[in-house]
């Protein structure tokens, strides 16, 4: 379910905005959203998994708080980063 080391190093590696980056909106809604991801597919095998039904519902709440930040800092930054990672807004 939780993605390994290996592959959120991956993520930051491609979403930072400058060498030590790894708090930035952009690298943590990519964090977020990997996370996400690997969660719906649990869910999709364990339908009655609700604890972690509960949790994939606060990540998601988390990313769109994420992403209403950076939407009002940065339109651009914002707009590139839903196309790249394929989210709907």
């Amino acid at each position: 379910m939780a993605i390994t080391q290996d592959r959120k190093n991956e993520i930051i590696s491609e979403y930072k905005t400058h060498e030590n980056d790894t708090g930035s909106p952009e690298v943590q809604i990519a964090v977020l959203t990997e996370e996400i991801n690997n969660l719906n597919n649990h869910l999709r095998i364990h339908k009655k998994d609700h604890h972690s039904r509960r949790g994939l519902l606060k990540m998601v709440g988390k990313r769109r708080n994420l992403l209403n930040y950076l939407r009002n800092k940065d339109v651009a930054r914002y707009r590139t980063l839903i196309q790249k990672l394929g989210l709907r807004r």
